[in-house]
């Protein structure tokens, strides 16, 4: 078998970016777009697209707090390695963005947001109650950096990479109803 990276490969990278391609070619030109962060090829991807297809779009990636390495490693202009984080967005608990991912991160992308466990979970709750989605914390990472946004998007044309589902329904119930 070869094992293939889930973020720093350049067809992995290609493929995630399908997801902002998609999104462009069905909504046109976006001033915004918030995505998740986890090894970073979903917002490197995305990345590549957008500028492409909507060459005015902002990028902003969106971690965890407790698992900020992209955050940091933007901020500092090199790799940074942090401890294991602890968060609910386990898919974006990773220790370091992919040298792949993060050398376009650092040239595509506007900026990294950081949002806590607690905010992924109204997050999570507003997306189940209002638009009857149901979406992991990873996943819900892009619409939580939104929602919590300091930047003002009145206005604008913002769009936002929901990334997955996979959550088993017991653990989902767990942190609604906190």
């Amino acid at each position: 078998m070869t094992f293939i990276t889930p973020f720093n490969t350049k067809n992995v990278l290609a493929g995630a970016g399908t997801a902002a391609k998609e999104l462009i070619e069905e909504v046109g030109e976006l001033d915004y777009l918030f995505v998740p962060i986890g090894g970073g090829g979903l917002v490197a991807g995305s990345a590549i697209a957008a500028e492409a297809l909507s060459p005015g779009c902002k990028v902003i990636g969106v971690e965890p707090k407790e698992g900020n390495d992209a955050y940091l490693s933007l901020r500092q202009g090199k790799i940074v390695t942090i401890k294991p984080p602890k968060t609910i967005a386990d898919g974006a608990a990773t220790l370091a963005p992919g040298e792949m991912a993060f050398a376009i991160i650092k040239e595509k992308v506007a900026d990294i947001e950081l949002v806590t466990d607690d905010q992924l979970i109204e997050s999570m709750k507003f997306l189940g109650e209002r638009m009857k989605i149901l979406v992991e914390p990873t996943g819900c990472l892009g619409f939580s950096g939104l929602q919590n946004s300091k930047i003002d998007l009145k206005g604008k044309r913002i769009g936002v990479i929901l990334s997955g589902g996979n959550i088993d329904l017991e653990r989902y119930a767990k942190f609604i109803a906190q």
